[in-house]
């Protein structure tokens, strides 16, 4: 019984982070552990390349703010592009999330046993890391668009 309390109380207090689509990764650590994601996927902003990678994967560049299965010029699965059409956009929660067992995350996420992501590898530990550095490297956020606005 008190281990059951304990747990809950500790996911409760964790609850918070991950409530508004912020997460309590380390960019600098998420860079590091980028280098497995290397393989499939590249950080790419137009010319301005940010870490060459590989094209198997979309440009994950902008990735958190962006609609699931939406960028233009790569051919998605199936399953990646019905959870986008159903409302999934990635923030650094749901991306960490995803990124331990993408075929799981998709199943739950559109009610679904057999859908499935194009995605095989799995990120055991990082996830939130490496949602923070892929945020880090993307285009402003509105948010931080309107601080530097409301500063001046």
């Amino acid at each position: 019984m008190f281990r059951t309390f304990a747990t809950l109380a500790v996911l409760s207090l964790a609850a918070p982070a991950f409530a508004d689509g912020h997460s309590t990764g380390d960019a600098e650590a998420g860079e590091k552990a980028f280098k497995k994601c290397k393989a499939c996927h590249m950080i790419s902003d137009g010319d301005n390349v940010i870490y060459k990678g590989g094209k198997s994967g979309p440009n994950l560049y902008g990735v958190i703010g962006r609609q699931a299965g939406a960028l233009e010029g790569y051919k998605y699965k199936d399953s990646i592009m019905a959870a986008g059409e159903a409302g999934l956009v990635w923030d650094e929660a749901n991306l960490a999330e995803y990124v331990v067992d993408p075929k799981k995350f998709l199943q739950t996420y559109l009610d679904d046993k057999k859908a499935k992501s194009g995605m095989s590898f799995r990120l055991k530990k990082g996830g939130d890391d490496v949602a923070a550095y892929l945020k880090s490297v993307g285009p402003a956020t509105e948010e931080a668009e309107e601080e530097t606005s409301s500063d001046s």
